[in-house]
């Protein structure tokens, strides 16, 4: 660690450059935001990457149609404050023209965003796309480079990755292929959360403890929802209640809290040896490969 700057001043330096490089190097880059704590975190760096102008691409939201409302809510003020264009792909719209079909039975859309997401890209012709993923996440994030490769169909091969060595980044792709960039690979939860205390960066309220009614399936607390039918052995609960990780209400548990502050959640955080995504995302429970596949396929 360089002398004098903290662990926070490295990782915000690094993701800094990263940012930059990326805009230096593609046409027309675009930032994933879903209005989560990482996707914060990022739109707060690309602030600081670019101040006193203004951040110099739109974000984009792809939006499962399931979200928590708070969550959207705060999507488009901090959209509107940042005076930011933003740019909703909808997994509603791509199944009502029939481009993509929801199978029968199916609860979460999650899977469903990568068809989306791929047409957006060609739509708009985004050429790298900033994403908020930790590497400390999930097995799959941990094996992605701070840039991604994507082929022609969106598609992502872990053994054909290009080395990183020394903060240096080829951003170099041929038309129809894209890069995601990950500034935050580096950062854990935590560093999230003590970034978030050191910049006063504002979240949904979901994030802090607040009651809420939930029932209980395969160890996880779910929102009670419009679109998730609960079973007759599946209760309804008030419980004080937030949530690590926000995205489709479907898929997205909660876990019991009383932290209703940052440095609380903090505090809260360094005592598990869960990660958020292992504690509370169903959809990452399917198998142990759920995330690579779904990367290979084009997702975040």
């Amino acid at each position: 660690m360089l002398a004098g700057l903290s662990r926070l001043d490295v990782l915000e330096s690094e993701a800094v450059h990263l940012i930059r490089e990326v805009v230096a190097e593609r046409d027309r880059p675009a930032l994933l935001f879903s209005g989560g704590k990482d996707s914060a975190v990022l739109l707060k760096l690309a602030e600081k990457a670019f101040a006193p102008a203004p951040i110099p691409f739109p974000v984009l939201h792809v939006d499962t149609g399931h979200n928590f409302e708070e969550v959207l809510d705060f999507r488009d003020r901090r959209v509107a404050e940042l005076g930011v264009r933003l740019v909703v792909a909808s997994v509603q719209e791509s199944i009502d023209a029939g481009r993509t079909v929801e199978p029968e039975g199916l609860t979460s859309r999650n899977r469903l965003q990568t068809a989306s997401l791929l047409e957006a890209i060609a739509e708009h012709r985004f050429d790298a796309l900033f994403g908020g993923a930790r590497r400390d996440e999930e097995r799959a994030r941990a094996k992605e480079r701070m840039l991604s490769f994507r082929d022609t169909f969106g598609q992502w091969d872990p053994r054909n990755q290009r080395p990183e060595l020394w903060n240096l980044y080829n951003g170099l792709i041929h038309p129809g292929e894209n890069v995601r960039a990950f500034p935050l690979s580096n950062w854990t939860e935590r560093d999230v959360w003590t970034y978030i205390d050191h910049e006063d960066v504002e979240l949904p309220s979901l994030y802090f403890a607040h009651n809420r009614k939930v029932f209980e399936r395969d160890g996880m607390l779910l929102a009670d929802n419009p679109f998730l039918p609960r079973g007759a052995d599946e209760p309804l609960v008030e419980w004080s209640v937030r949530f690590r990780t926000v995205g489709d209400m479907t898929c997205t548990g909660a876990v019991e809290s009383t932290a209703a502050t940052v440095s609380e959640v903090i505090a809260e955080i360094a005592a598990t040896r869960i990660s958020e995504r292992g504690q509370t995302r169903a959809d990452d429970r399917t198998s142990a490969a759920a995330m690579e596949d779904r990367k290979r396929e084009g997702y975040f």
